[in-house]
């Protein structure tokens, strides 16, 4: 079935003596593209009005039409249209232009539900809007505390053009973390940017763009070569699970991010079950799994429930008269604020989880999953955060490590070593020998690594540093040596007897050592000499041997007189 617009009504032609009418109307508004949303519209609908708990007497009856991205005008138009019928509330769209549908629904004091990200939301106030979207400060927060708790320290953050860093301000203003901001172009080839951060040898990217440019975006930082095990990303889209990331399974890179969606919770596959097998039954194909099922649509599935709550409470407590209402008129809606009221008072357990509003009336209290992107299932959940405790990870010691140990496997790895007798050395007359690779050295951090490669079964190739250092800062606090290879990645490991100090540590990472060596001191042992005759004075000097018998004298001689 083809739709033209986006508005979903409630119609509202029979009126009771009291009460809510038999039926409402509300008005929905979705982009041209955005046919998902639509679909959770109507399917939302159908819940409600299949309910006996919400709206007993009442039924939900929806139409759904599309609009313009920036055509405001129309869509004004259509809601105008739509009010001479009697509206309970209008919907959407989950673009820009909804700010002019609301201005239009504050002034007939009427419902309005959105559920897009509205980076103007801290400036602007509107009684009669209900987001359900999570808030700007509150998600600022959480990439904070993901960035924090993975201990970044140079990052570079790349966002899209003309678009809001209202999200990142948290994380921009962190003191302890140095960031490059780079912003990317509309479209078109980023590659140019890409080579900039590689350039400056930033391995971990925060990447702030719409789920649809994800893998164009990351494909691009393949071909510059920053998909690769020390590259780290966290990507800010809401809706990164839904993005298959397949052809980077083998590559080592690390992706992770949030989803506010858990698609294991059973009101998700309900749901998503539901919309399937109700469009086979038009003969329609939904491509749709629990795992891409996106934002916007579980979130105009919950605001349809939420609303159509509230309106039953707001039943139960005063009459509800919808009458309709003309643009060219001061016309106002009786029980506009109140419903509003009610939706901010409402709590709900949805398909976005937990949903409640804080005094100010928005979205501030909810939970994320924070999911990473493995070599074997796709995006895994890892841990929580919310915005009492933070981040909360999940997986324990023996999960690290087996996915450690799993990373290594099949891998080669370039090991870069020093000649140092006798844990790396040429093997003597090697060539005549017909040696190469790995055989053309022996020794015993040789040994050691060809071990511990048979125990987690990964490969490596043996090269010997270029310039013959260990790796030590210059006056231009520039490293050489074997440090400088690991930090252009000329080197994944580096083998030998390297000292650990405090440079090095503050660069690269250090197992723990195979040899420790201290520093001793050595002084000779003071020899024990024989007893002199008078060695009992010895445990005193002679000046208090001295005073000892002066005053022994003394006391005597006064004892004596006193005597007498």
């Amino acid at each position: 079935m083809c739709f033209i617009g986006f508005y979903l009504f409630l119609s509202v032609f029979i009126y009771t003596s009291n009460g809510i009418p038999d039926s409402v109307r509300i008005l929905g508004l979705f982009d041209s593209e955005n046919q998902m949303e639509e679909i959770a519209f109507r399917y939302a609908v159908d819940r409600v009005n299949s309910a006996r708990h919400v709206l007993p007497r009442t039924r939900v009856l929806g139409q759904v039409e599309r609009v313009s991205l920036r055509d405001s005008f129309t869509a004004s138009k259509k809601v105008c249209n739509f009010l001479r019928y009697g509206l309970v509330g209008v919907f959407g769209p989950s673009s820009d232009t909804a700010t002019h549908i609301q201005s239009l629904c504050d002034a007939f004091e009427l419902p309005h539900v959105e559920t897009r990200y509205d980076r103007k939301r801290k400036r602007y106030r509107y009684d009669f809007a209900v987001n359900l979207y999570p808030h700007p400060e509150t998600l600022s927060k959480a990439y904070y505390d993901l960035v924090k708790s993975w201990g970044w320290k140079n990052v570079a953050l790349l966002y899209e053009q003309g678009s809001s860093l209202t999200e990142l301000q948290e994380l921009m203003k962190a003191q302890d973390i140095n960031f490059h901001l780079k912003e990317l172009p509309l479209e078109g080839d980023v590659r140019p940017l890409l080579k900039e951060i590689r350039k400056d040898s930033i391995s971990q990217i925060v990447l702030a763009c719409s789920s649809k440019r994800i893998l164009d975006i990351l494909r691009q930082a393949n071909q510059v070569g920053l998909i690769s095990t020390y590259h780290s990303y966290v990507l800010t889209s809401l809706d990164l699970q839904t993005v298959d990331l397949a052809e980077f399974r083998d590559s080592g890179v690390n992706i992770t991010g949030y989803s506010i969606i858990d698609p294991t919770k059973s009101e998700v596959a309900n749901a998503v079950s539901d919309w399937v097998f109700g469009e086979l039954r038009y003969g329609r194909a939904l491509d749709l799994t629990e795992k891409k099922l996106t934002v916007s649509a579980a979130l105009i599935y919950d605001a349809v429930l939420l609303f159509s709550k509230a309106l039953h409470d707001l039943d139960r407590s005063q009459d509800i008269s919808v009458r309709p209402m003309n643009c060219n008129s001061p016309d106002q809606t009786t029980y506009g604020s109140a419903l509003v009221s009610y939706m901010k008072l409402m709590e709900l357990d949805g398909l976005t989880g937990s949903i409640k509003f804080d005094g100010r009336g928005y979205r501030t209290q909810f939970s994320l999953d924070i999911i990473e992107y493995s070599h074997t299932e796709d995006f895994k959940k890892i841990g929580t955060w919310t915005p009492s405790y933070g981040t909360n990870f999940t997986r324990n010691y023996q999960d690290v490590y087996a996915q450690i140990i799993e990373g290594l496997q099949n891998r080669t790895f370039r090991v870069t070593t020093i000649l140092t007798q006798p844990y790396v050395m040429l093997v003597p007359d090697w060539e005549a020998l017909g040696l190469e690779g790995n055989d053309r050295f022996e020794g015993f951090a040789v040994e050691l690594i060809k071990d511990i490669s048979e125990i987690l079964k990964f490969n490596y190739k043996i090269h010997v540093v270029e310039d013959g250092n260990y790796g030590s800062l210059d006056a231009n606090g520039q490293w050489n040596g074997m440090i400088k290879e690991l930090l252009d990645q000329k080197a994944d490991v580096a083998i030998g007897d390297l000292s650990i100090n405090y440079d090095r540590e503050t660069a690269v990472d250090f197992t723990t050592p195979f040899l420790n060596t201290g520093i001793s001191i050595l002084y000779k042992k003071a020899q024990k000499k024989p007893p002199s005759l008078f060695s009992f004075l010895l445990p005193f000097s002679v000046d208090v041997w001295i005073y000892m018998a002066t005053a022994y004298l003394g006391v005597s001689v006064l004892l004596f007189i006193l005597a007498r």
